[in-house]
């Protein structure tokens, strides 16, 4: 081998002065042979925390074994994860959105302390994926993204979700407390990331689409054949990019982003892509913002019928053929850029070239002329209470447009005892704010609010904006990431019970029908409503951290 094809590795082991190195690495297992091959990190999310990741460590080892056996050495190494599932809905939750900056700045540590010359990332839940395509990004060196695979589905095809909504249905009493514990007993069978296009999948399918995963990654079960398959071709591909000198500058651009965004539009994803792919972004120092979402929305359809809003799991999706048939619908509609590279070598169309169609049969992927919505679920809206922008994921089945008198809470505790207690009315406006990536600190998902709306029977007839953002398992007339956020003197923190809101999700606008002075005068007398953490990753966090609207992160220019 060159030092060409290691030039981080041959630092570290080389020469006279690296002996300490090379013995400390023979204690784990380097041979002789080792110390001139090109190392490859493989990033393992494992833990025992979450099904998400429970079973990493396998695919971990599979990859290793793909790196090996194409004349690399792999060394595998673990960086932490934190559940959204476990920690909803509890002060624990705020470490979550933190949680990706930390195994970004994790990963990008130990690759370029060590000097591996290639990387493996492996990812199974919400912020670890993002996390992992962010230090592949910073660190640019050859490298792939494999995705831990999605759950089976739960006995009556259940799933996470359908336990949260199982809690607002008990609190409505339209179920008992037994079928309660049978849906929480039978929800999640074992490994893998949450079933439907929640943000698990949605990142996954991003993340492939721009070109740092493997074809079909994103749509192969947890446990399966092809999920251990993948991550060992992942391993033995990573030392084809070292051979080709391929890293993720010469795979990602602004068209790639422009992909990424078109396939979670068409998939129905989640709102937390949105945040994520402006993360990654600014990590590939390219120019992404939030009218670009605006933008691509208008030409490009939601064509998947898949949960939260739809019927269909992803488990269902990869009978039919996973996302791949989907991506080449779109590239012969001249809604992908096919030019663009991907870790195969071989550009986006040349991968999709001999992709097969869908059954005629299926009916999870609609057609281009029958589509769920023939533009965006994703709106980016604007006004008064978001000058500089928020986020609605809105499929149309909700209506377009909503307006009602604001009921204000300060945390998402408050909101969910208001929900669960019967004391929000229809028509109502639930305003959750002091939940941003400042204020919370770490902006809290509000899944169990929105699941208690919909277990309620409230979906249509109760809309809820805040501050902190999403699950992708959210769903109903909600709007999030809206920005500046209450704790940095935003709008929403101005909002009193009974002002009028209005959400138009056809002219993309967020507005409270108060006067400017009004809002001029208050914000005089307004003053943070929180106590924020003074010490530790949080406080840290908050001093870091940019807008919502600028991707959450903490390395900001």
């Amino acid at each position: 081998m060159t030092d060409s094809q290691r030039p981080h590795s041959s630092i570290i082991v080389d020469g006279l002065t690296q002996a300490p190195a090379r013995a400390m690495l023979r204690a784990v297992g380097f041979e002789d042979e080792d110390f001139k091959k090109p190392q490859i990190g493989i990033a393992s999310t494992w833990s025992m925390v979450t099904p998400c990741n429970m079973h990493i460590n396998e695919l971990a080892l599979d990859a290793e074994v793909g790196a090996n056996g194409a004349g690399a050495k792999g060394v595998v190494f673990n960086t932490i994860t934190v559940s959204d599932g476990i920690s909803m809905g509890t002060p624990g939750m705020r470490y979550s959105l933190v949680s990706r900056e930390v195994i970004c700045d994790s990963i990008e540590t130990v690759v370029a302390g060590q000097g591996f010359d290639g990387l493996v990332t492996i990812g199974g839940c919400d912020k670890n994926m993002p996390a992992c395509a962010m230090a592949m990004l910073r660190l640019d060196r050859p490298s792939i993204f494999v995705y831990g695979g999605t759950i089976k589905p739960g006995a009556e095809r259940r799933d996470i979700i359908s336990v949260f909504e199982a809690v607002g249905q008990r609190a409505a009493g339209s179920i008992d407390e037994d079928q309660l514990i049978a849906v929480e007993k039978t929800a999640i069978p074992g490994p893998g990331s949450c079933g439907g296009m929640y943000t698990a999948n949605t990142m996954a399918s991003a993340i492939e689409a721009l070109g740092l995963s493997l074809p079909n990654s994103s749509a192969q079960e947890a446990t399966s054949i092809n999920k251990k398959e993948d991550s060992r071709l992942a391993g033995a591909a990573v030392m084809k990019l070292i051979e080709l000198d391929l890293k993720p500058s010469d795979i990602v651009s602004k068209k790639s982003f422009e992909n990424a965004i078109t396939v979670v539009i068409a998939l129905g994803g989640s709102t937390n892509a949105v945040l994520h792919l402006l993360a990654m972004a600014q990590c590939a120092s390219i120019d992404l913002t939030l009218d670009d979402f605006t933008e691509i929305g208008q030409r490009v359809p939601v064509l998947a019928d898949v949960k939260p809003s739809g019927q269909y799991l992803m488990s269902e999706l990869i009978e039919i053929g996973g996302i791949q048939p989907l991506m080449k619908m779109l590239l012969d509609q001249g809604l992908l850029h096919g030019d663009v590279m991907t870790v195969t070598g071989q550009t986006l169309a040349e991968n999709l070239a001999k992709v097969e169609p869908y059954p005629s049969s299926q009916n999870i992927i609609h057609a281009f002329e029958n589509p769920v919505k023939k533009d965006s679920h994703l709106r980016i809206l604007y006004g008064n209470l978001a000058p500089e922008g928020a986020v609605a994921k809105i499929s149309g089945k909700e209506g377009l447009t909503f307006t009602g008198e604001a009921v204000c809470f300060n945390s998402e505790e408050a909101a969910l005892h208001a929900i669960l207690d019967g004391k929000i009315k229809k028509g109502s406006v639930i305003v959750i704010r002091y939940e941003g990536p400042k204020g919370g600190p770490g902006m809290r998902e509000m899944l169990s609010p929105t699941s208690a709306i919909m277990g309620a029977g409230l979906g249509k007839d109760v809309a809820l904006i805040t501050d902190g953002r999403f699950s992708g398992g959210s769903h109903g007339f909600v709007i999030g990431h809206v920005t500046p956020e209450a704790a940095v003197g935003g709008p929403i923190g101005l909002l009193q019970d009974g002002d009028v809101i209005t959400i138009d999700a056809e002219i993309n606008a967020l507005t409270a029908r108060v006067d400017d002075t009004v809002l001029a005068q208050r914000k005089l007398h307004w003053k943070m409503e929180k106590e924020t953490p003074k010490r530790g990753v949080l406080a840290k966090y908050a001093r870091l951290v940019s807008s919502a609207s600028l991707g959450a992160v903490t390395d900001n220019d």
